[in-house]
């Protein structure tokens, strides 16, 4: 029993050792860097909303196509192997907007195309993004559950 509590001893020492000579993290540094790389990921959405703006399009009717064509661009981008940098680069700020939804899920997908279309890629579509969209989906339905209890039908 002294031996495991010497043992014991050993290790919080050595962790404590190894916890003053690890280097501090860039904190600030990170957080401007995602918050760069984030922006700039919206600025282009921006841009593509102004671009079907420019074509016709309200404000609202350009919403969806905008949408597709930044999980597009995700997705194509993911599939040449450029988002893996981007998001290696900017952290949460490539991770966080729907290009980096895109990313999750077809990053998982491409990782298993040899085992084919359906056991490989639509079995790992979304293995990653799959519980996101599950607990987007319980929680929209119980908003509107309360929503509906409280406020009625309008």
């Amino acid at each position: 029993m002294a031996k495991v509590r010497k043992l014991s001893r050993e290790m919080k020492q050595y962790q404590n050792m190894a916890d003053q000579l690890r280097p501090g993290k860039p904190i600030v540094k990170n957080a401007v860097v995602a918050f760069f790389v984030g922006g700039t990921i919206c600025l282009a959405g921006q841009g593509v909303q102004w671009f079907f703006m420019q074509h016709g399009m309200t404000p609202k009717e350009a919403t969806s196509p905008t949408t597709v064509v930044m999980i597009g661009l995700g997705a194509l981008l993911t599939g040449l192997g450029w988002y893996d940098l981007v998001v290696k680069y900017g952290g949460m700020g490539g991770s966080l907007p729907i290009t980096g939804f895109s990313n999750a899920m077809v990053a998982p997908a491409m990782d298993a195309r040899t085992e084919g279309f359906v056991l490989g890629v639509g079995a790992k579509l979304f293995t990653v993004a799959g519980p996101v969209v599950a607990y987007g989906l319980a929680a929209a339905f119980v908003v509107g559950l309360i929503r509906y209890l409280f406020m009625g039908v309008g």
